[in-house]
């Protein structure tokens, strides 16, 4: 059974932290993901570094130029994944652009990123036809994969959208940037919505920072996504795995 599946169906409230590989560098995100995983993550969220990132806010966007003006690409974020995997029993999500699959042989790709310990992948800038052929291929191989809904999306194209997915779907709580934010627009409502028309569980990212925001999140979804705000406290520390570490113990 794919791990994500499994992390869905033995725990009702996840905590899925996003960092991005390579920043501050290759050797401190996989401290990183280790100390998370000691923290309380469920699924850890591993953004491949892209020049053009699709609706991240700046504090994302500056940690993948970071990384690429590093050097770091897809390679070395593979190579992490699989010096990593056998540290840690959480989920593992490549969060990658479309351009980069495409650029590496699409479904060849994802199985490099398989093979080497990924459990599922989020492809924000894809679409339904491209989305189907590699929701059919993660589901051969055996990891899953997971669309993007919006806070405008019509129910029916939710419905679409969770047919292409498998593991979770990933609703974002509100439109625009990732990036931090004080409050957290009501959910329960739009939740019990998608609920209608998809057994998927539901993660939730956009804007959450807090240990609030999280309880927020898990009182009507499966999963908190957090991003900008983690992303920014790595940054700003001298010792951005420790940072990571305490971090997650916060908000869990």
């Amino acid at each position: 059974m794919n791990r994500i599946k499994t992390i869905f169906d033995t725990k009702s409230k996840k905590l899925m932290p996003f960092l991005v590989a390579g920043d501050p560098s290759i050797e401190t995100s996989e401290g990183a993901i280790v100390a998370m995983a000691e923290a309380g993550a469920d699924i850890i969220e591993i953004g491949i570094p892209f020049s053009d990132p699709i609706a991240d806010g700046p504090v994302i966007a500056k940690a993948m130029h970071r990384a690429l003006g590093k050097g770091v690409t897809p390679a070395h974020a593979i190579g992490m994944i699989s010096r990593v995997r056998s540290k840690v029993d959480v989920g593992l999500i490549a969060m990658v652009s479309y351009s980069i699959v495409r650029r590496s042989g699409g479904t060849a790709c994802l199985d490099r990123f398989a093979e080497a310990g990924a459990d599922g992948f989020i492809i924000p800038d894809i679409d339904d036809i491209d989305a189907a052929t590699l929701s059919a291929h993660c589901e051969a191989i055996g990891t899953s994969f997971s669309m993007l809904v919006a806070p405008t999306t019509p129910l029916c194209r939710v419905e679409q959208l969770s047919n292409l997915s498998s593991g979770f779907l990933y609703i974002l709580a509100r439109t625009g940037l990732t990036g931090e934010q004080n409050e957290m627009p009501e959910l329960s409502t739009r939740i019990a919505e998608i609920r209608s028309v998809t057994d998927l569980p539901l993660a939730v990212g956009f804007g959450i920072s807090t240990s609030k925001h999280v309880e927020q999140v898990h009182a009507s979804a499966d999963a908190a996504i957090v991003g900008s705000a983690l992303v920014r406290r790595m940054d700003e520390s001298k010792d951005a795995a420790l940072a990571a570490k305490q971090f997650v113990s916060d908000i869990s």
